[in-house]
Parts: structure tokens; sequence; C-alpha cells
């Protein structure tokens, strides 16, 4: 049976997470109902993907019995209600990242799925390219010896994006861009906690953070580091270097679609979208939503 998915939000996210959702088989992947807070915008979106219910709240959307999993799209700050919303009315919930705003709000999710005991993951998608998958099996076998370093960094020009630089809106590069380079050391490290944390940024006027650079130790002597930034253009690779040699993903390390190891490099292409996507490899969504559906399955 198909996993019946709905999508909260008919934003650009949404809209690419739903053309990557179509290049999975039908038999496998539906999107059945879709919630904006205007219904106009929810229909809007409807017809464009060929879903069959459009809704004008997402309190609708929760109590549709049809849905299986919730795809929230909305933006940041609104993770927390939506998350609650969803998983209190049972629903299984994919949320994109950054799953909320500060521990506090993430405890809450958690512990909110956990009481209604349903399915909850956040959606880094980064983690389920065939090239994460291949890191990892790599890293397992030790293939580059004891890892020692890993250097990753991620900045786009982001400044003229309202949502990037409003406080109120989950601003700032570490939120936004930051999450990816963490989420790969944290990887490289088999999740490891760091032994200690410096970083050094600078804040617009507006009170968020326009770069920062962190610096982090682990046990055995191992480091890493990162610079995120939405005022400038950064190389937006990662490198991970150990005692018998190096991986190095290239450019665009968040959807990476070719790896270069010890020298050699292999391309993992993402398919093509049957409609233009708003962000980069976004069809490489597909790659998180098997995922969920696997983890539903078990």
């Amino acid at each position: 049976m198909a996993t019946r998915w709905g999508i909260c939000s008919a934003g650009k996210i949404s809209h690419d997470f739903t053309v990557a959702l179509k290049t999975l088989p039908a038999e496998d992947h539906q999107v059945v109902a879709v919630a904006a807070r205007k219904l106009e915008d929810a229909q809007e979106f409807a017809r464009k993907h060929s879903i069959s219910r459009a809704y004008g709240s997402y309190e609708e959307l929760a109590r549709d019995p049809e849905v299986d999993v919730v795809y929230v799209g909305v933006i940041h700050p609104y993770h927390l209600n939506a998350c609650r919303l969803f998983t209190n009315a049972k629903k299984n919930v994919l949320c994109e990242k950054p799953l909320a705003m500060n521990t506090k709000e993430v405890k809450e999710i958690l512990d909110c799925a956990k009481k209604n005991d349903v399915f909850l993951m956040e959606a880094v998608w980064t983690r389920f390219f065939p090239v994460s998958v291949e890191i990892r099996k790599l890293l397992a076998h030790g293939e580059i010896g004891e890892v020692k370093m890993v250097r990753t960094d991620f900045g786009v020009p982001l400044l003229h994006v309202p949502r990037s630089v409003q406080k109120d809106l989950g601003g700032g590069a570490l939120l936004d861009l930051g999450i990816y380079c963490l989420q790969f050391i944290s990887m490289v490290y088999n999740g490891e906690k760091p032994e200690s944390v410096q970083a050094s940024g600078v804040c617009l006027e507006t009170g968020v953070d326009e770069t920062v650079v962190v610096m982090l130790r682990f046990s055995r002597n191992r480091m890493a580091a990162f610079t995120c930034s939405a005022g400038v253009q950064l190389p937006n690779d990662a490198i991970i270097a150990g005692t018998k040699g190096t991986i190095r993903v290239l450019s665009p390390m968040w959807c990476p679609t070719s790896l270069v190891v010890n020298g050699k490099e292999t391309q993992y292409p993402v398919p093509e979208p049957y409609l233009p996507l708003n962000f980069t490899n976004s069809t490489g969504m597909r790659y998180e939503a098997e995922e969920v559906r696997q983890c539903l399955l078990k």
C-alpha cells in the first residue's frame, strides 16, 4: 500500500518536496492532501500537483483520516505548533530542518511525538543522499584510516531574503546553513558530542547572525571546523581527512552528487524534475521520503 502524504504549507520547499515525491513509484508514495493558511493557496498548489484535497487550515489536514504522514514545510518559528498539532492528531511527521528554534522547543516536539506514539523525523535530507550513504560505508570500513579532521563550509548571499535576516522569521546563518555543516560533522564522528566548542561570529542590525566560524574538538585529539554565512558565497564543499587518505564532497555539500575518495571522483546524479524547482537538487528529497516510508513499514 502507498504511503499517503499530507503537505503542510504551499510554499517553495513544499513545492520541491512534492515534485521529489513524484520521482518515486506511485504505488509507494501518494500526495493525498495539501493545507495552507489561505484556501486559495492550497487550491492553486493542489491544481499544480494534481492533489485531490485542499484545505484552508492546518487543523483540517490534521483531521484527514486518509493521511498517513504529514510533511511540515512551514518556516521554522512555526514548527513547534505544527508538530504539536499533527502529533496530537496521531499523525506521523516529517518536519523540515531545523526541527525547532531552540532546545526547549525540540524537547516539547519530541515529548509530544512520544506521548502520541507516532513517527517523527527531522528532514535533514543530506543524510539520505547516495553520497552520504557511501561516506558512512567508507568510514565504517576504515577506508581513510582514523579521521583526524573534518572541515566544511556553507555560504550563500541571502541578505536580500526577508526570512533570512528577520529574527521573528527564524533568520540567521546558523539555523539555515550551519545546521548542514554541523550535521555533516556529527555524521562523520558518529553522533559523538564534542569536548569543546569555540565559536565567533558577526550579527546583523536585525539581531541575527550573518557569519559564524566554529571550531570543535572531539576525543582523541580529533578536530572539526566550519564556517556558515548568509552574507557571502563560500566554496560549499566538505573534506574528511584521515590517517590513510581523504574524502571530499564537492559543492553543493548539502545536496551532494559527487564524491572524491583519495583523488578518484564518482558521480551520483539526482532524477530530473517534472516541474521547475526552487532550490538546488531538490529531487534529492526523494531519498528522505523513501526513508520515512521504510521506517513506517517497520
